[in-house]
C-alpha cells in the first residue's frame, strides 16, 4: 500500500528540499528541530558542502 501524499506535504518537502540544496541545515531544521540530525548535518557541511545536502535530501525524504 503507499503512502498517500497530500498537495500541501508535496508542496512543504519540495520547499525544504530547495531549501537544503543551497542551505543543508536550514532544510533539517525545518524537519527536525534542534536534534542530533541538525548538528550531523552542520558537520556534515563543514567538511564538504556536497555531503550536508546528500544528508538534507535523505533526512527530508524519509520522514
Amino acid at each position: 500500500m503507499a503512502l498517500q501524499r497530500t498537495p500541501d506535504s508535496f508542496l512543504s518537502d519540495l520547499i525544504k528540499i530547495l531549501l537544503a540544496v543551497l542551505l543543508p541545515p536550514v532544510g533539517v531544521f525545518l524537519e527536525v528541530g534542534l536534534g542530533l540530525h541538525f548538528w550531523l548535518n552542520i558537520l556534515l557541511t563543514l567538511c564538504g558542502f556536497v555531503p550536508g545536502i546528500i544528508h538534507a535530501v535523505y533526512i527530508i525524504a524519509t520522514r
